[in-house]
């Protein structure tokens, strides 16, 4: 239902964004910017580095944009008078201190530490930004402030378990994981111990079991996926293989997705870095919180079940050897859906920070060469549900829990941070 949704707004959306703006909540209104938007060029700048240079995965890479766009409001907020409950510090700030020169130092101060083998282009973004602020005190103040709030970020992921050699548990039974075609990699497990963001305690967010191997209701999610994820499917529609790719891709369209809405409502410079801190901190969480469940169950994939159908002892599955998905299976346990843990828990993030559900948005997708149109925060998750399984690398369960554990951690996050300073 809902890509058909899609299809009929898409000729809508120039109209919808231009929309005024009055149903945004005052918090979420500002004045069009006469000038670039700092927050939002040091995100692509972290984009840059993060993903583009250092080729982080989308999981790893949600810790380091999580530390820039937690120092970058902390910095922000400091200089606006702390309207907002600090993530970490508010530094002593005059109003007069430069923002832009906050912003560029406490991303790229973040972004050094993370990635000292990017130090000359890092320091030249750097050079470039400090070059178009006029010298003297304000700019100096505004430095000082963005190192302030960027070390306090450094210091407090120190040790936190990123990178460990820790693995996902592998087995040779029905049901249990083992590593996926063509690489049969081991990734991503770390994640799973990771030192939470917020949240105290990341394991409490539980999930019910998969369904027995012998049961219905296996057999019914291993047959769909097994028909609609098959790379040569002919159940699956030509808009539901877009959006299988549109949302697999490894350029994540949920990063232009908070671009484009925060550039189409003309966010302040404070909202902006508000709204990316908010999205970052709390998806950062939600993934952790899913790679924890990820590695209790350690489920198999659709990639290992399928040609392994005739050894889960169901009379109504049957194995395919030859079966391969549409888009590749990422290197790491089934269970649930990662990407539905992620998308889940920002979409609920924007919806809190808008006030309401019913905002459009759109983003392009360079692997499916598409743009792709939403009337709503919940429409767009939902797609997204459906997209794991049309790419043949989810279940369904895994999907539908994913979303539940995502919504859950964005919401205990947002109830602990960047809430109106009382």
């Amino acid at each position: 239902m809902a890509h058909r949704v899609h299809r009929i707004v898409r000729h809508l959306a120039t109209l919808t964004l231009a929309l005024p703006l009055a149903l945004v909540p005052a918090t979420a209104q500002a004045a069009p910017a006469t000038t670039p938007n700092a927050v939002i060029t040091w995100n692509i700048h972290a984009q840059t580095a993060i993903y583009e240079t250092a080729r982080q995965s989308p999981t790893a890479g949600l810790r380091s944009f999580a530390m820039v766009q937690g120092a970058v409001y902390d910095a922000v907020n400091a200089i606006a008078g702390t309207p907002y409950e600090p993530y970490l510090v508010a530094p002593r700030s005059r109003p007069r201190d430069s923002v832009p020169a906050a912003v560029a130092a406490a991303a790229y101060r973040v972004l050094l530490s993370l990635f000292p083998a990017q130090a000359p282009a890092l320091t030249a973004q750097y050079d470039a930004a400090l070059a178009a602020i006029p010298d003297g005190g304000a700019e100096r103040g505004g430095v000082a402030v963005g190192e302030a709030t960027a070390a306090a970020m450094i210091e407090s992921r120190r040790d936190d378990g990123a990178f460990s050699d820790a693995t996902w548990p592998v087995g040779d039974q029905p049901g249990q994981w083992r590593p996926t075609p063509p690489a049969f990699l081991q990734v991503g497990a770390w994640y799973a111990t990771l030192k939470p963001f917020v949240v105290r305690d990341a394991g409490r967010y539980r999930v019910p079991a998969p369904p027995a191997l012998t049961s219905a209701a296996w057999a019914r999610e291993l047959n769909e996926v097994k028909s609609l994820g098959s790379a040569t499917s002919t159940t699956r529609t030509a808009d539901q293989t877009e959006a299988a790719i549109w949302w697999d891709d490894p350029r994540m369209v949920e990063w232009e997705i908070k671009r484009n809405l925060a550039t189409g409502h003309r966010l302040s410079t404070l909202q902006t870095a508000r709204l990316f801190a908010m999205v970052e901190v709390a998806t950062a969480d939600a993934l952790i919180a899913c790679y924890s469940e990820k590695k209790r169950w350690a489920f198999w994939r659709p990639v290992t079940a399928v040609p392994l159908a005739d050894t889960d002892g169901n009379p109504a599955t049957s194995a395919d050897p030859s079966w391969t998905p549409l888009r590749t299976t990422a290197p790491s346990a089934e269970y649930p859906s990662g990407h539905s843990c992620y998308t889940a828990s920002i979409m609920t993030v924007l919806r809190e920070f808008f006030g309401r559900d019913n905002v459009a948005f759109h983003a392009y997708s360079t692997e499916a060469d598409a743009t792709r149109h939403y009337t709503s925060f919940a429409a767009a998750t939902t797609e997204l549900a459906e997209a794991r399984i049309w790419a043949g690398v989810h279940y369904r369960f895994a999907t539908v829990h994913g979303i539940d554990i995502g919504k859950a951690v964005a919401r205990d996050v947002l109830r602990k941070e960047f809430g109106r300073r009382q």
